[in-house]
């Protein structure tokens, strides 16, 4: 099943969200699922234990009330610069532990490198623009922004 497209938005963007729970890569596959499509590139960012060489307790992702239409944008710049059939992004926000999802994107294209393209440019994008900040605590108590203003 394809998923309806928001309104003013191109279609091949089927799913962008910033979310307090568990992401789901099941979910991200099918919403760029196209018999068209014969490259799918998904992309899993997960929270690792480490970070300059120092120890990572956990995260906490902190979005601006604009994060969301500036997801919107770089991923209607994505669609309109590259042959896409279909697009999707999400990003977790709130407390995230080690090994945790903390954002998924996913294109589907004609052919796999148009696929890997448009889905490196994607989250390269995202995590340039959208303002969503990462407060990382390492484990012996210290803390750090990242990305933040």
């Amino acid at each position: 099943m394809t998923p309806t497209p928001t309104p003013g938005l191109p279609a091949a963007i089927r799913l962008l969200d910033l979310r307090d729970v568990p992401l789901d890569t099941a979910e991200v596959l099918a919403a760029v699922e196209d018999p068209a499509a014969g490259g799918v590139n998904l992309f899993v960012g997960v929270v690792r234990d480490h970070d300059h060489g120092e120890s990572v307790d956990h995260l906490d992702y902190t979005a601006h009330p604009t994060a969301l239409q500036r997801l919107e944008e770089v991923a209607t710049g994505v669609a309109e610069e590259f042959e896409v059939i279909a697009l999707a992004a999400v990003h977790r926000t709130g407390h995230l532990e080690i090994g945790d999802i903390a954002v998924l994107v996913a294109a589907s294209a004609a052919h796999r490198g148009q696929a890997y393209d448009a889905s490196r440019a994607l989250i390269d994008r995202l995590k340039a623009t959208v303002p969503v900040w990462k407060h990382q605590v390492f484990d012996d108590g210290r803390e750090e922004w990242v990305n933040s203003p």
